[in-house]
C-alpha cells in the first residue's frame, strides 16, 4: 500500500510538512507504523498549486525511486511554497514501478491520490477500462488501479459533483468486481482537489479501511499548545489529512471514521457519510 498527506491552509514551504515533522512522510517512507508495509520506496510524488493563483493547473513532480534519498525532492522542498500540497509515497500492489504509476495523478486542474487497491485488479481491469469515457481514455498514462479509479470518477462527473462521482465510481467497481466473483473489491483512502476545495474519502467494501487522520482545528491546538510557534503562524483554516499522524503531539490528530468523506473548504469544513452508488 502507500502513505500520503494533503495540506490546505496558510502558504508554507513544502519542507515544513514533508521533512520537519517528527514522523514526517519521509520518515514514513522507511518506518511506516500503520501501513501494510513498513517501507514505501516504490516511487513518490508531490503536487501543488501556485499560491498567487497564476497557474490554472497544479505542478506535479513524480519519480520512481524512494523519497528518502532523492536530492531533487530535498532541493525543491526548501523553495516551493503553496497553500495546497499533495504528497505521496508508494508501495506497489503489483503494477510496475515506473514514473507514470507514481501519484498524484493530474487532469486539468484536478489532482488525485490513493492508498489501497482494487482486489483482483488484473481480472476486472478490462471491464473497468471500457467504462472510461473514450475522450478521456487517451490521457491515462500508467497501469495502476489508482489512476483508473481517477478516470472513472472523471467519467462519472467528478468535475461537477466530486462526492457523487466517487460514490458512483466505487459502486461501479463493486458491481464489476462482484460479477467476477470478487467478494470485497474496494479498499481506499482517496484525496482529490481542484485547487480550492479538498475532499478525502475513507472506505472499503469489507468495512475495514486503511488508516486516515485529520488535524484538529488550529484554534483548539493553540489553546492546548500555546508555546508552539508554528501554530501562531498559520490560519485557523489550516488543515492536514494524513495516512498516519506526523507526530505524537497530544490532541493533534483525529481518526476519520469508517465509510466517511470530508471536505476542506473556505467558510467551513464538513464530514459526511460515504455510501457507494450502484451503477
Amino acid at each position: 500500500m502507500c502513505r500520503w498527506l494533503a495540506y490546505s491552509g496558510t502558504p508554507v514551504l513544502l519542507e515544513a510538512i514533508l521533512y520537519r515533522p517528527a514522523h514526517s512522510l519521509i520518515d514514513q517512507s522507511l518506518h511506516s507504523k500503520m501501513g501494510v508495509e513498513t517501507t514505501n520506496g516504490d516511487g513518490f510524488g508531490v503536487g501543488w498549486y501556485a499560491s498567487d493563483g497564476a497557474a490554472g493547473t497544479p505542478a506535479v513532480v513524480r519519480e520512481i525511486g524512494p523519497a528518502w534519498s532523492n536530492r531533487n525532492l530535498r532541493e525543491i522542498a526548501g523553495h516551493v511554497r503553496s497553500s495546497l500540497f499533495f504528497a505521496h509515497i508508494r508501495a506497489s500492489t503489483g503494477t510496475a514501478v515506473q514514473q507514470t504509476n507514481s501519484h498524484p495523478f493530474r487532469h486539468g486542474r484536478w489532482m488525485w491520490m490513493h492508498n489501497g487497491a482494487i482486489a483482483d485488479f488484473h481480472r476486472i481491469r478490462r471491464d473497468l477500462a471500457l467504462a472510461v469515457d473514450p475522450l478521456l481514455f487517451p490521457d491515462i498514462e500508467g497501469s495502476t488501479d489508482s489512476e483508473l479509479m481517477f478516470f472513472l470518477a472523471l467519467t462519472l462527473g467528478l468535475e461537477e459533483d466530486p462526492p457523487g462521482a466517487v460514490a458512483r465510481m466505487v459502486g461501479l467497481v463493486e458491481r464489476v468486481g462482484h460479477a467476477h466473483g470478487v467478494e470485497f473489491p474496494v479498499q481506499m483512502t482517496v484525496a482529490v482537489t481542484e485547487g480550492e476545495r479538498l475532499w478525502a474519502f475513507r472506505y472499503s467494501s469489507q468495512g475495514s479501511s486503511r488508516s486516515l487522520f485529520y488535524s484538529t482545528r488550529v484554534e483548539a491546538l493553540r489553546e492546548l499548545h500555546p508555546d508552539m510557534a508554528f501554530l501562531r503562524e498559520v490560519s485557523d483554516e489550516t488543515r492536514l489529512i494524513v495516512s498516519e499522524p506526523l507526530g505524537d503531539l497530544p490532541g493533534a490528530w483525529n481518526e476519520v471514521p469508517e465509510s466517511t468523506y470530508g471536505v476542506i473548504q473556505p467558510g467551513g469544513d464538513e464530514m459526511l457519510r460515504f455510501t457507494p452508488q450502484a451503477q
